[in-house]
């Protein structure tokens, strides 16, 4: 081996890892739609960056910076057409104990670190192992984050300076005792009205982004009447700051290294959750998991330099990408100048917003992501699923998250560890995938009739699928859902349960579902919890995709809500399942 062959050899990874013109060439194609699709992610991200940066301890100001810098960056580097990324509720709650701890200086050099173990992993070729995260740990999380996320709630819906603390529990406790000596009714009535509204709007009318009108609303409200007791956020920057390594303090590297592994580890455990399951949304879209921990890695190191938080992809805004069309990075990019265009010009505006109304954009959203029928599903599968996930929600919400994100990682491993080698023991199912070619055409089109078609890929992230079939219900005027069942390669009796879930919730939503490629292997477990009768109901099982699609135009035209013009032969493969 010659002295050279090892940096080159690494160059040449890194060459591998950077966008390539194909990657950009996409963006030309539909640009109308996804411009329109950016812009309406930016509406719905505007409150969240706002709450997350403000939640964070860095400010609102932090929150902004991190949306505009890391989801331009993100959606240029990234691994996804689709992906949008930005601050998080998962992420704050990973950053409010290292702000009480190590101030605002500590949370950026975590970020500058965190991005820097992203792009190892990327350069390691890390991105495929992360699919074999158990749905348990995932829900898990999930619980506690949403948990914790309400809880960093509670002293700005009761209109209380936070008090001094690192667990939130604690934290919550004392804002109630000082709200009980000092009550602000007005706060709480903000707070509580945009959560409400929030909620009830995504039932009603889910086209409508309700956080933006409830924030909007209130603080029209806030204006008019003089509420003085309904502090604004303050003052913003017109404007990024100059990008600066100030912050830097080399003698806190080493204490600030454990909670870096447990943001890069979030980062690319949430980014490529929320890439697959957007890939399942799409028909031709596939995502690089190693390139999109690069776009994440190049995310932290550069939104640091502008004071903002530490990002990941945000499958909530994702979702809304998706639903209203998105095609290409050109969406993602939209969003991210957007916000730009609002830190610049509209900050006098933003400044007056009451910090009760986004108290109440951060509990809706922390009530949104708790999914009951999920959990439901989880308890009721394994008695080991059940630990696993009470284990991992109990550690995020009373331990330091760092500890919840070790505890998770290595009861993954023994799970994957696990689900490999039962796996490899089955019977190897003979099936041809997708063939390639160029399917937008045909995916907008079955948008447009309100119809989608899922794609439900290997043997995990069925809590994942659930959550995004839920959020799908709630964001999109959908008709039909078809679930492409041909790629799952183990379906246990978790899976199961939590399809059948999602089924029920989906037709009591008025929505049918129907399926495709469902296989012998699969049978048993859907069987023995009864998903298989359901996912049979009026012989909406079929054996291809394009034979699921054609009998979703049938039965909208026989429910009246498709014209018999629109019924036309597809352009989807037969190959396809």
């Amino acid at each position: 081996m010659s002295v050279n062959s090892v940096p080159t050899s690494v160059l040449g990874r890194i060459r591998s890892l950077l966008p390539a013109r194909a990657d950009f060439a996409v963006m030309v194609r539909s640009p109308r739609r996804d411009l329109l699709a950016g812009l309406t992610v930016a509406i719905v991200a505007l409150p969240l960056a706002l709450g997350f940066g403000v939640s964070s301890g860095l400010g609102a100001e932090a929150g902004l910076a991190t949306a505009v810098v890391a989801g331009a960056l993100a959606a240029v580097f990234g691994g996804s057409n689709l992906q949008v990324s930005g601050p998080t509720g998962a992420m704050t709650v990973v950053l409010v104990p290292i702000v009480a701890r190590y101030g605002p200086g500590g949370v950026l050099t975590v970020g500058l670190m965190a991005g820097v173990l992203l792009i190892a992993l990327a350069l390691l070729r890390a991105g495929q192992y992360m699919r074999y995260v158990p749905a348990p740990v995932v829900e898990g999380f999930t619980l506690g984050i949403a948990c914790v996320i309400g809880l960093q709630q509670i002293p700005g819906a009761l209109g209380v300076e936070k008090p001094e603390g690192e667990k939130v529990l604690l934290v919550a406790w004392r804002a109630v005792v000082e709200f009980t000596a000092f009550p602000n009714w007005t706060a709480i009535g903000l707070s509580v009205g945009v959560a409400a509204v929030m909620l009830a709007g995504a039932r009603w009318k889910p086209t409508i982004p309700f956080s933006i009108v409830a924030v909007i609303a209130a603080t029209v409200g806030a204006q008019l009447f003089h509420l003085d007791a309904a502090a604004p956020i303050g003052a913003l920057p017109s404007g990024l700051p100059a990008p600066s390594l100030a912050f830097l303090d080399a003698a806190a590297f080493g204490a600030l290294l454990a909670p870096a592994v447990a943001v890069a580890a979030l980062a690319a455990l949430e980014s490529l959750l929320s890439a697959t399951v957007a890939d399942g949304m799409t028909v031709g879209q596939r995502h690089d998991p190693d390139k999109e921990l690069f776009g994440q890695g190049i995310a932290n190191l550069a939104a640091p330099l502008f004071g903002g938080v530490p990002a990941t992809a945000a499958i909530a805004r994702t979702a809304v990408n998706v639903r209203t069309g998105a095609s290409s990075r050109l969406a993602a990019l939209t969003h991210a100048a957007v916000l730009a265009v609002i830190v610049f010009a509209a900050a006098p505006l933003v400044s007056k917003i009451p910090l009760a109304a986004l108290a109440g954009v951060l509990l809706a959203t922390a009530i949104r992501m708790v999914e009951v029928g999920s959990l439901r599903a989880m308890a009721k599968a394994t008695r080991s699923d059940a630990v696993v996930l009470v284990l991992t929600a109990a550690a995020t919400l009373i331990l330091d998250l760092v500890y919840a994100v070790v505890i998770g990682l290595v009861v993954a491993g023994a799970l994957a560890l696990k689900a490999v080698a039962g796996q490899a023991r089955m019977e190897q199912v003979d099936f041809r995938p997708d063939l390639p070619g160029e399917h937008s055409d045909e995916e907008h089109a079955l948008l447009a009739e309100h119809i989608v078609a899922y794609r439900i890929d290997g043997p995990l992230f069925f809590a994942g699928a659930h959550r995004f079939l839920l959020e799908l219900s709630k964001v999109a005027d959908v008709k039909v859902v078809i679930l492409r069942m041909a790629r799952v390669t183990t379906l246990d009796a978790t899976g199961a349960l939590v399809l059948k879930d999602a089924v029920e919730k989906l037709n009591r939503r008025g929505i049918a579902v129907m399926t495709s490629g469902i296989r012998t292997g699969q049978r048993q477990a859907l069987d023995a919890v009864g998903a298989l009768e359901l996912l049979r109901w009026e012989g909406r099982e079929y054996a291809t995709t394009p034979e699921a699609i054609a009998g979703a135009r049938t039965y909208l035209e026989h429910a009246g809500l498709l014209p018999r013009t629109h019924h036309r032969p597809h352009r989807i493969r037969k190959a396809a399942r």
